[in-house]
C-alpha cells in the first residue's frame, strides 16, 4: 500500500515539475519574441538617416 502511494506521489511531483518547466519555457520564448518584435518595430519606426530618401532612383 505504501509503495502505491509513494509511486503516485512521485508521479504527481514529476508531472508538476514537467508542467512547471513547460510553462517557464513558454514564457521565456514569448518574452524573447516580444523583445525581438519590439526591437524590429523601433528600427522600422525610426527616422531614416540624413540624406536618405531625398531622390528616387528610377533606373533601379
Amino acid at each position: 500500500m505504501n509503495t502505491d502511494l509513494s509511486m503516485q506521489m512521485l508521479t504527481m511531483n514529476s508531472a508538476k515539475l514537467q508542467n512547471s518547466v513547460q510553462v517557464a519555457v513558454f514564457k521565456k520564448a514569448h518574452e524573447m519574441q516580444s523583445d525581438l518584435l519590439n526591437s524590429l518595430m523601433q528600427t522600422a519606426l525610426s527616422a531614416p538617416p540624413p540624406g536618405q530618401g531625398l531622390r528616387v532612383d528610377k533606373q533601379a
